[in-house]
């Protein structure tokens, strides 16, 4: 019986020393839940991002206001008898 238990006992010691010591131990699962914390923050950033994207993607495809306003902003075009003034500051 006395045998027995210290097998027993010397299988939890080293099932202990590679639970904390080891590579890949305690140390490295905290350092994967951390690396997954941050990949799930970009994850969700990303998300934002092509929702937003989504969204301006719909408004151009349903609207004439948005293209206009682009054209306007982003080419510098005008309407057909508007005229155009420029401040400079």
């Amino acid at each position: 019986m006395k045998i027995f238990l210290s097998i027993i006992i010397l299988l939890i010691a080293l099932l202990q020393y590679r639970l904390w010591f080891s590579n890949d131990g305690i140390e490295q699962i905290q350092h994967d839940q951390l690396m997954l914390a941050d990949l799930k923050k970009q994850v969700e950033e990303k998300r934002e991002r092509n929702a937003a994207l989504y969204a301006e993607v719909e408004d151009l495809r349903k609207g004439q206001e948005s293209l206009e306003e682009r054209a306007r902003n982003e080419l510098g075009m005008i309407r057909a008898g508007e005229t155009f003034f420029q401040v400079l500051e």
